[in-house]
């Protein structure tokens, strides 16, 4: 059983599309966690035009942000496998199975993703050339080569993803960060979904520069001390 465990917070603009190419590669006895941090756009009547019994909301009612919100999706999935996802990016249609194939032999796959303009429209370049990605747990530690929606796991990652610890602004440097220690993964060159790129993105190649090196230092420090406590 797949669990997608998608965030979401006035998402209408883009959200049909990203659901239309996620449906399409699920089985019936898969499942859209869907936990929504108090949207009061068009997103749930989008989400019930679907009528779609895979599709599960959640809403996100404690701590309100990206953080907390992805944490309440993962909290409630269900599945053997586990799929990050944003609420504006498309599914390239075999993301899903490159994905599935991946972790028949290992326990975490992080794939690449093709960068797309607010129109979708392709900036012919992809993540990991951008970011000039190498896998390991150090590499990501000091200049985070992943994101997040393309990162998918096994279940018995949860045991040790959850809970995040209270002071993280980014999930997917600590889901990474805990992947690496304690767990064995692969690294996908495939662009497996156009990632939509605009200043509301949530990830730390979005939002680093506005912090100083003092700050961003002091915070790989926390996500180290916190990652190593899990051992």
């Amino acid at each position: 059983m797949i669990s997608v465990c998608l965030a979401t917070y006035n998402g209408a603009k883009y959200l049909k599309e990203q659901l239309d190419s996620i449906l399409i590669q699920l089985s019936v006895n898969d499942e859209i966690i869907i936990s929504d941090d108090g949207s009061s756009d068009a997103t749930f009547e989008i989400i019930a035009s679907y009528k779609d019994s895979r599709i599960k909301v959640y809403h996100n009612q404690n701590h309100h942000g990206v953080v907390p919100n992805f944490e309440n999706a993962l909290k409630h999935a269900l599945g053997d496998y586990l799929f990050l996802c944003d609420q504006d990016d498309i599914w390239c249609s075999d993301k899903v199975d490159k994905c599935i194939k991946s972790l028949q032999s290992k326990d975490f796959v992080v794939h690449n993703a093709l960068i797309v303009n607010t129109k979708g429209e392709s900036t012919n370049t992809d993540y990991f050339t951008l970011r000039k990605t190498k896998y390991g747990y150090f590499p990501n530690l000091w200049k985070m080569g992943y994101l997040g929606c393309c990162m998918a796991f096994r279940r018995k990652c949860l045991k040790d993803i959850l809970p995040f610890p209270k002071s993280i602004l980014w999930h997917d440097m600590w889901i990474a960060a805990i992947l690496h220690l304690k767990y064995k993964g692969i690294l996908l060159s495939d662009n497996l979904i156009h990632y939509r790129r605009h200043d509301t993105n949530a990830s730390p190649t979005t939002q680093q520069s506005h912090y100083s090196w003092g700050f961003r230092f002091n915070y790989r420090f926390y996500i180290f001390y916190h990652s190593l406590l899990k051992f």
